[in-house]
């Protein structure tokens, strides 16, 4: 072996170059090559083999394959960007969330006239720039025209014009636009709080008459500039009718042929009947949509019908995570647990997985949680079923907790069954592991979770302690 060829393999693989060199050193000839100090290895691998083994090390190095260190520190690397992407993604469902709960809240007060109060929540999902800003926008002109600010008003609507142009809050802004300028100057009716509820009454006469004259009335209502208490009421009505008028007006709106909070409650309402007509037509909005929050929409509906086929199918085939989990949820609530079982063997997402996990807790299945807390393999995944666990009843679960205690090696997923036992105020079987526990950290935080319960047994343990 020459100079460069060893050279090769310190780099590439080191510990086999130094089990090469002894081979060398061994052989006939290799004396030279043998450090004083340093007995003679005995050789047991056959000559050939060695030389094999050195020949494929040499080939491995030319051919660029990389040392197993390298191996090691890419593989690092890979988790620590999986963390990080995975770490982005629930930072980014946070601020999706935050902006829905934000604007829900000032929908809420300018359902219930509170205009002032709207127009801070609005503000506030505005400078968010996401999903909800056009809706926002829209929703500001129409609580600042009511305070008597139609400057304003209009201001904000051709900021949603220029910032939006392909809003479908657009028909809905031209409409309360021409209402602003048909009355600009005139001060806002004291009376029109009594206006809106003196049509709500008569909207509700409404449900039963004449549907060939209810209906066009309450498409009227349903693209004017009326509240959003009553355009919810007039869509509620004609939910309720069974003509074909009805029911073709209410589909063009859960096929989003009006703005997104109108075609979200219509799928709502559609999802209170369980006929095949409703399901369809569901089935036909979701395959034809790309927007996320309208498919979780009709999930939810499919969950308030007991589609179960229909969430199962979103949960096996859906490629957004997101949208799987909250398949996975409404399998959850139908107790699908066979469905459940199948779905987290061949999930992939962890955060999906975790959603499965918590699913089974929701269907009570502590069977399930029982088999995959002791069997699963991921640190993370076996401590999120083991406090699943705590959740459900100690008679059904508390033993089970007990023995995971005992036979787990790793102290956070013995850590989590004491924290699922104290979830569950077990207290007496937390004495009973406390008074075995000889490792000092475990015992520390057994004492600590009885410390913390207001019951005899687990004072009568912690006096006994301290009389020692």
């Amino acid at each position: 072996m020459d100079e460069v060829e060893k050279e090769t393999m310190t780099r590439t693989y080191p510990a086999l170059t130094v089990f090469a060199l002894f081979v060398a050193a061994a052989a006939p000839g290799g004396a030279q090559t043998t450090p004083a100090s340093l007995p003679r290895p005995t050789i047991t691998v056959p000559p050939v083999a060695v030389q094999a083994e050195i020949e494929r090390a040499l080939a491995a190095a030319q051919a660029g394959v990389p040392d197993v260190s390298a191996a090691l520190a890419a593989g690092e690397r890979a988790q620590a960007e999986r963390e990080r992407a995975r770490e982005a993604r629930e930072q980014a469902r946070d601020r999706v969330e935050q902006e829905a709960d934000l604007y829900q809240s000032g929908y809420e007060a300018l359902s219930d006239g509170k205009y002032d109060r709207a127009l801070d929540f609005f503000d506030r999902v505005i400078g968010m720039n996401g999903s909800y800003a056009d809706r926002a926008l829209y929703w500001k002109a129409y609580s600042q025209y009511k305070l008597s600010q139609g400057a304003d008003a209009l201001g904000t609507v051709a900021d949603l014009q220029r910032a939006h142009p392909d809003s479908r809050y657009l028909t809905d802004a031209k409409a309360l636009e021409a209402e602003i300028r048909e009355n600009a100057g005139q001060p806002a009716s004291p009376a029109s709080q009594d206006n809106e509820d003196l049509k709500l009454l008569a909207l509700r006469a409404l449900q039963n008459s004449d549907p060939a004259q209810a209906v066009p009335m309450l498409v009227k209502f349903l693209h004017g500039t009326e509240s959003p208490r009553l355009k919810e009421r007039a869509l509620f009505v004609l939910a309720q009718s069974r003509s074909d008028q009805a029911r073709d007006a209410l589909a063009s709106i859960a096929r989003g042929e009006s703005n997104p909070d109108l075609q979200m409650r219509a799928i709502q309402y559609l999802g209170f009947s369980r006929n095949d007509a409703n399901k369809a037509l569901l089935a036909e909005v979701y395959g034809s949509t790309k927007d996320v929050a309208v498919k979780r929409r009709i999930l939810r509906a499919y969950g308030t019908m007991g589609d179960r086929s229909r969430v199962l199918q979103a949960a096996q085939s859906e490629a957004s995570p997101e949208l799987r989990s909250e398949a996975v949820r409404q399998l959850g609530m139908m107790k699908a647990t066979d469905e459940l079982m199948a779905l987290y063997q061949k999930e992939t997402d962890l955060d999906v997985k975790r959603d499965i996990l918590r699913a089974m807790f929701i269907g009570g299945n502590a069977d399930l949680l029982l088999k995959l807390a002791q069997t699963e393999t991921n640190p993370d995944l076996k401590r999120t079923a083991v406090r699943n666990l705590g959740l459900l009843p100690k008679e059904k679960t508390g033993e089970a907790l007990a023995q995971i205690y005992t036979s787990d090696t790793s102290l956070d997923v013995r850590k989590a069954a004491v924290q699922a036992l104290f979830i569950q105020n077990n207290d007496v079987t937390l004495v009973a592991l406390a008074r075995k526990e000889t490792n000092p950290e475990m015992k520390k935080d057994l004492v600590s979770k009885l410390s913390l319960m207001k019951s005899k047994v687990a004072l009568d343990y912690l006096m006994e302690l301290l009389n020692k």
